[in-house]
Formats: structure tokens, sequence, C-alpha cells
């Protein structure tokens, strides 16, 4: 398959506001490129190297921008328009100039050299007490008792590398019980779906506004030899389809969204109604400065915190239900 790169050009400021809008047009695989970042670590003295290239001392002077990939088919081309749009509108907000110029570049990427690019960078590797996490393509010199979780992420967002996953991954295997139910929503590769399966979950519903990540999360609960009567895949999104959520029902013991703050809050309203009074909800993809505002509207919608994790610049927590005896005796 052929695929849109797509940049868009941006300020410091503008980069979490940019990536929260394309997450909620349903773009939720990206790179974010960030030259202050880079600069500081190029010139952090302690760092060990003894030559950088000079093409990669030139990213510290570049403009700061979100890189999105787009398919190249009918619904890559309406996303396309979407974006356009919610940028002209963001830049019709923006009276002080403050996001940058919020213009795009396009180029087009094969598949297949996307794929193997990034394989080399993609080795097994343990998560919490009893989670390896392992592409396919790799094999174990010796055996674990850790459960092993196959992921090939492809063009979807979730190897598990990223702090945001690993930290959901962590509370998991924390929390997934035997026979219990489990709906990840923002499911990117599925990755935290098929931990939950591997953890006990009876049944787990995976829920992506994409459906190119739907169609991958299938892939890796397949992968995984989950049966498929232990999973379910859906593709939609739950803020604005009252037919989707009447889909997914309600009663889940463990609700679980790996997305960004401004997704976050507006999925908020939904997420007590998934939930059985003795639920949990994990939620992930914040960083720090929204950390706050994230968990203000939780509180506001009943939920209390039993638990958070920081790793780098990124926050996860867990919440229980106002009636969660578990959590609350």
């Amino acid at each position: 398959m052929e695929w849109r790169e797509i940049e868009v050009f941006t300020t410091k400021e503008g980069l979490e506001p940019l990536t929260g809008a394309l997450n909620l047009l349903g773009i939720n695989g990206f790179v974010i490129n960030d030259a202050d970042e880079f600069k500081a670590f190029t010139e952090d003295k302690s760092a060990n190297w003894d030559y950088i290239d000079d093409s990669l001392l030139k990213l510290k002077e570049r403009e700061n921008s979100v890189t999105c990939y787009l398919p190249d088919n009918a619904q890559g081309e309406q996303m396309l328009i979407e974006l356009k749009a919610e940028l002209a509108a963001m830049k019709s907000r923006d009276a002080e100039g403050r996001l940058g110029r919020l213009e795009i570049r396009e180029a087009s990427v094969k598949e297949e050299d996307w794929a193997n690019n990034w394989k080399q960078y993609f080795h097994p590797f343990p998560v919490g007490q009893n989670l390896l996490v392992m592409p396919s393509w790799e094999t174990l010199d010796v055996p674990t008792p850790r459960q092993i979780i196959l992921i090939d992420p492809e063009s979807s967002f979730g190897t598990g590398q990223h702090d945001t996953t690993r930290m959901c991954l962590d509370m998991l295997d924390g929390r997934v019980c035997e026979g219990d139910l489990m709906l990840d929503l923002g499911c990117g590769s599925g990755i935290l779906s098929v931990a939950s399966a591997k953890l006990g979950a009876k049944k787990v519903t995976c829920v992506d506004i994409d459906e190119n990540s739907v169609k991958i999360a299938r892939q890796n609960l397949e992968k995984n030899s989950i049966p498929a009567d232990r999973f379910e895949v859906m593709c939609g999104n739950i803020c604005e389809d009252a037919a989707l959520r009447e889909r997914i029902g309600s009663g889940y013991d463990v609700v679980c969204a790996n997305i960004v703050a401004d997704v976050l809050i507006a999925m908020s309203d939904y997420f007590m109604s998934f939930l059985n009074d003795d639920g949990v909800l994990i939620v992930s993809g914040i960083i720090k400065q929204r950390a706050d505002e994230v968990f203000s509207v939780l509180k506001q919608k009943g939920f209390v915190m039993v638990g958070i994790r920081e790793r780098e610049d990124w926050v996860a927590a867990m919440y229980a239900t106002p009636n969660n005896k578990d959590i609350h005796n």
C-alpha cells in the first residue's frame, strides 16, 4: 500500500494542540519533530559519543513539526480534507500566531520500505512482572515464564516501547484478572488487548477511529492465538456515534484509553457507562503539562484516582469507580 506522509509545520507551543487535533480526527500515528529537544540532546555534555553526523546536527535548526501518515485511499483522502479544514480553523483562532504557519508538506511512502526500516529497532523486552513483548520475526534463545506478546504494529501505533504504552502494560499486569472483560479505546496495534487476553481476560473489545488500526489489531490478536470468541474489534468514534457506544455495551472490569489529553477529556462523559461497579479505568498518553487538567475532569465525573505513574514527560493513571468495593474497602 502507498501512504501519504504529511508534515505540518508549527511552533514549540503548537506541538501539543496539533497532536491533540490529529487524534480527534482519528490520526493516531505521528512523529513529533521538536527542534529544542534535539538541541538539548546534542548539547548534553554528560552523553557519551565521539561523532554526530552533520545531517543529524541540522535537525536542531529545523522548524518544529508533526509528521503523520495517511493511507492513500478514500479514507485517507477524507482525513486529509478534514485535516486541512482543522488547520485552517486553528489558524483563524490563532490571532497572535503562537501556533506558527500550520502549513503542510506532502510526500509518498511505500509500506514495505516503512515496515522494514523500523524493524532494526524493535527487539524483545520485558514489561511488568509477567509480560514479554516480542516482534514476530524474533526468536528467544531460552524459554521464559513470562506471557509472550507477539506484536507487529506495521503502520499502527503500539510496539510497547513508548512510555505511554509501557505504563499501560505495567498497570494492566497488576490489575487484569482471570475472567475479566476489558475494553481498549484507541487500540492502535491492539497490544493492550493482547496483553489483557494473555493475563486472563475472558474477552477483550478493541475500538479505534482508524480502519487500518482495527485491521492490524485483529491481525495481532489472531497472531497471538487469541480465540475469535474472546475478542471483538470495532471502528468508530465513541464521542459521535451513539450506536457504537450501544454496541460496546457496559459491564467491563477494565477500560484502558491510551490516547492524548484532549481526546481523553472528550471521552470522559462515557467512561463510567462502560464500567461495572467494581471496574477500573486506566488512562495514558497524557503529557505532564496537561495531567492536572485531565485529572480534574475525571474527578468531576466521579472517578477516584488509585494509582499514578510517570515516565519521562508522560503520565498515566488508574481510577476506580465510586462504588468499587475492592478499592474503597
